[in-house]
């Protein structure tokens, strides 16, 4: 099989890659592609997965091209991970966004928006290209915002588009652990909502839903990160367990406040320690898997630190490094092609799974896997505070792929304005204003 990796030259690629090296059969991935803009990166990431593949018997073939087309021809999946405006935007939409009082957070708020109308209209243009030239090909979505991108993308590629997250997976993991399942993959995880806005309201071992007896217990459900991060009391009054990227929403102000402190954003951050590794990996002498390894985790320990500095929760635990995205893409893939059925929270079209939502939304939801693909399983309705948030963001989502599709000024404005963490309609004009400066990707804007 052939898997195109879009966005190639990115850092966490080599995680792919070494997900692809522990496959050993039938009809595993054989080829490789890597596709990205910049040439060198590109360079930079081949010499990371050559060392990867040493000394593996039949490693996956690795080749690197500039020209998307060529890229896609031929293609059974495309991982789609691309970042428009790369790091130095990312950094550009948290300095925008905080300059106004607002969260500039990469997914969420201000700077989720802002990300989202540089990405769509590139991410809706790979779509056309892949159902053009590689029309079986099944699509894993990467880009950020996820859910967003997915939903851009499925209006051209329907339901061969899919989103991944780690997030719900890590959550439910960090769960399980502390329930004392032995197999955390056989727990049932009752999770709902939209990419990085959604809850864990039951986790079932063994067919027993174990959630109530850790809400009970406030020692076991202030050990683990989302209880450190949230705290008994409000994960007690909400009877769930929330995505930690709903520490924005449930604790706004002081994160906008740490975030506003801190020596350098988290996009600046990761540009400024990407830039060293590219840089790095140039030296013909550097061990280029080690340097790419140090890197990754600095990163990750280093995940949402103002969070958890604001809440006092502490550092990462050590089980919580180990990345996670890519094992959800390999089961993803091998439950396709393979038809190994599995079950796994996704990003996909709503199809009536959550009624207060049309059937073409795209929602993070546990899905049945097979070889003709993800199928969202039934989910009780959430609760009214839940709803409300679901209902409200993906009104903005909405609005967004509105302005991307017209180009249209005055509908930016309003997907900021409606946004509930973007509290004035004059702030919306002025964030417009400040975004279309910094952006020439947003150009498109009239």
């Amino acid at each position: 099989m052939k898997l195109t990796i879009l966005g190639g030259g990115g850092f966490r690629v080599p995680l792919v890659y070494g997900a692809l090296l522990t496959d050993r059969a039938e009809g595993r991935v054989t080829e490789v592609v890597l596709h990205d803009l910049d040439a060198g990166r590109l360079s930079a990431v081949a010499r990371v997965l050559a060392e990867q593949a040493a000394g593996v018997p039949d490693a996956p073939a690795v080749t690197a091209t500039t020209d998307l087309d060529e890229a896609l021809r031929g293609a059974d999946f495309v991982f789609s991970a691309i970042r428009v405006g790369g790091l130095e935007g990312r950094a550009d939409d948290e300095r925008v966004a905080l300059a106004e009082g607002v969260l500039g957070q990469e997914t969420v708020g201000a700077g989720g928006i802002a990300y989202g109308l540089r990405t769509v209209p590139v991410a809706v243009d790979i779509a056309r290209r892949v159902a053009r030239l590689a029309p079986d090909a099944w699509v894993i979505n990467f880009t950020n915002p996820a859910g967003l991108v997915t939903e851009a993308m499925s209006r051209h590629l329907g339901d061969r588009v899919i989103g991944i997250c780690d997030s719900p997976v890590g959550l439910g993991r960090r769960i399980a652990r502390v329930l004392g399942a032995t197999n955390p993959r056989e727990a049932w995880i009752d999770y709902v909502g939209l990419n990085h806005l959604g809850w864990v309201r039951g986790l079932h071992i063994a067919g027993r839903d174990e959630l109530p007896r850790l809400l009970a217990d406030p020692d076991l459900l202030g050990s683990f990160e989302e209880g450190k991060l949230f705290g008994v009391d409000w994960l007690q009054s909400l009877g769930a367990i929330p995505n930690e990227y709903l520490h924005y929403y449930y604790f706004n102000r002081e994160a906008v406040r740490a975030y506003q402190q801190a020596e350098k954003t988290r996009g600046a951050f990761l540009r400024d320690q990407q830039a060293h590794f590219y840089e790095a990996v140039t030296d013909p002498g550097a061990r280029a898997l080690d340097v790419w390894d140090r890197t990754r985790a600095e990163r990750e320990a280093t995940y949402m630190s103002e969070n958890r500095e604001t809440a006092g929760a502490g550092e990462r635990d050590a089980d919580d490094l180990s990345g996670g995205y890519e094992k959800v893409a390999l089961a993803l893939m091998r439950a396709i092609a393979r038809d190994e059925r599995t079950t796994l929270i996704l990003n996909v079209r709503n199809r009536g799974t959550l009624s207060v939502l049309d059937g073409e939304a795209v929602i993070e939801v546990p899905c049945l896997v097979d070889a003709n693909g993800a199928h969202p399983v039934a989910v009780a309705p959430l609760p009214d505070h839940a709803t409300g948030l679901v209902c409200a963001v993906k009104a903005v989502e909405r609005e967004v792929l509105a302005a991307a599709e017209s180009g249209s000024r005055t509908t930016a404005v309003k997907a900021f304005a409606l946004h509930p963490l973007v509290d004035s309609v004059n702030v919306a004009r002025r964030l417009v204003e400040g975004y279309s400066e910094v952006h020439p990707g947003l150009e498109y804007l009239k």
